[in-house]
C-alpha cells in the first residue's frame, strides 16, 4: 500500500484540502497567509510608485510648466 492511500484513509473527508491553519485557534490557512504577504507586497511597490510618481510631478512636471515654484 502506497503513502498516498494510507493518507487518504486517515484523513478521510478532508484528504486533498489545504487547511493547515497557522495557529489552532485562528482561522487562516498558510495558503491564505502566502496570498496576504504577496497581495502587501505588490501593494507596496505600488504605492511606491505612485509616491514617486507624485514626488517627479511636485518637483519637476509642475514647475517647468509654472503651475508653482519650488524654493
Amino acid at each position: 500500500m502506497g503513502e498516498s492511500k494510507r493518507r487518504k484513509e486517515s484523513l478521510g473527508k478532508q484528504y486533498g484540502q489545504n487547511s493547515e491553519r497557522i495557529l489552532p485557534w485562528i482561522p487562516i490557512t498558510k495558503a491564505q497567509s502566502e496570498k496576504f504577504l504577496k497581495l502587501t507586497s505588490k501593494g507596496a511597490w505600488i504605492g511606491i510608485a505612485i509616491m514617486a510618481a507624485v514626488w517627479f510631478t511636485v518637483r519637476f512636471i509642475g514647475p517647468a510648466f509654472g503651475f508653482w515654484e519650488v524654493y
